[in-house]
């Protein structure tokens, strides 16, 4: 077992055994990918406070998100085809998320069913559903979650149309992925990621197959794809879902206050701050630049999560000051999936945690609930002054 004390000792690991298109889908953005830059390092444009000789004692990171408690402010962001990364991805996330204590989400383009990650954890997770066009696949998808007792259900409002990701067009990376010679030859070097795949029947998409009209086999996939999302997704729509869904309900993929006020005006109990983690509109604001803003305009009226750019306890940490009520982390876990399957979810998991508790302590708190924007020191301008 290798010294691992950091998300980026995880990466590399997860670079050498997981088939390079799987790799490049996690590890890229649209475009240019500057927002996917600037995701992470905007963070290291805002410092902490230390403070010296203040009781560090009998330190918690417990806290609560949506109402369901939780280990640190971390829950685990929706990530397609993660039963891709490693075999029965989001079964063995689910179980390192459920054991660590903090929420799993489960994304609508899994590998691994609804009633797959259900059938095996013992606690609820949280469902991510996109805004199709299709009443009785949508309401089938609630019930479903409903059926499997997941705890909340997760809108993804960002993706109407698809930013264009310049690796998975050249990778083939597509629902279903194209296999070229390049790729199934770069997938036969993988070979512990090989096996793996070969003891699962779990490889396809299996909240869609055989659930959505028309959708019986691979082939048939794409056209479904191609049709089923919403370019013309409006409010009212989105209050139709909530008719769908009596729980509770967070919308994901929020970056403008008045965007934020309206998910207030729906009926939401959380939204997520977050431009999919650089996967869509290049050149829009880091995720942790879009925060504050947002946490102002909303106040006490719904809470406020975030996710895009975190690779750390200290970045956790550093939006918690700004207001944030939960981090959502997708890559940082991804890594540790492809790394070492659950055992690796569950590193990326107690590095975070351990780089949250000593940074918290060290900026003079005991308790994550008492951490304010105090602790930090942010550059004039950081989340404002655009002309």
């Amino acid at each position: 077992m290798p010294v691992i004390t950091e998300i980026e000792d995880l990466k590399r690991i997860y670079r050498r055994r997981v088939p390079k298109m799987f790799y490049d889908y996690c590890e890229s953005g649209s475009w240019s990918e500057q927002t996917f830059r600037e995701n992470s390092s905007d963070f290291d444009e805002i410092y902490l406070r230390q403070r010296v000789a203040l009781d560090m004692a009998g330190r918690s990171t417990k806290t609560q998100m949506i109402g369901q408690d939780v280990s640190m402010p971390v829950a685990l962001a929706p990530v397609g085809l993660t039963g891709m990364q490693h075999y029965d991805g989001e079964i063995k996330a689910a179980r390192a998320a459920e054991k660590f204590g903090v929420p799993y989400c489960l994304s609508t383009m899994s590998i691994c069913s609804i009633e797959d990650v259900a059938t095996n954890t013992s606690k609820p997770f949280w469902m991510q559903v996109y805004t199709l066009k299709d009443n009785d696949f949508m309401q089938n998808l609630f019930d479903r979650a409903k059926e499997a007792k997941c705890s909340a259900a997760v809108i993804t409002v960002d993706l109407q149309l698809l930013g264009q990701r310049h690796k998975d067009l050249k990778n083939g990376l597509s629902a279903p992925p194209k296999l070229t010679p390049k790729s199934i030859a770069n997938m036969m070097t993988k070979v512990q990621w090989g096996l793996g795949m070969l003891k699962t029947k779990r490889r396809f998409f299996g909240n869609i197959v055989g659930h959505a009209k028309g959708v019986t086999d691979p082939s048939s996939l794409s056209t479904w794809t191609a049709e089923s999302f919403d370019q013309s997704l409006n409010w009212d729509r989105i209050r139709e879902f909530r008719k769908m869904w009596d729980g509770p309900l967070i919308i994901k993929g929020i970056m403008d206050p008045r965007d934020a006020l309206e998910a207030c005006n729906v009926g939401a109990d959380a939204i997520v701050v977050s431009n999919h983690g650089g996967r869509q509109l290049d050149g829009a604001l880091s995720s942790i630049r879009a925060l504050e803003p947002i946490v102002d305009a909303v106040g006490d009226k719904i809470e406020v999560h975030i996710d895009s750019g975190i690779r750390s306890g200290q970045d956790v940490l550093k939006a918690t000051a700004l207001g944030a009520k939960g981090c959502w982390i997708g890559r940082a876990y991804v890594y540790g999936l492809g790394a070492m399957g659950e055992a690796g979810v569950t590193k990326s998991l107690e590095v975070i945690h351990k780089e949250l508790d000593t940074s918290m302590a060290l900026t003079g708190h005991r308790d994550i609930k008492t951490v304010d924007r105090d602790i930090l020191m942010v550059p004039k301008g950081f989340t404002g002054d655009w002309s």
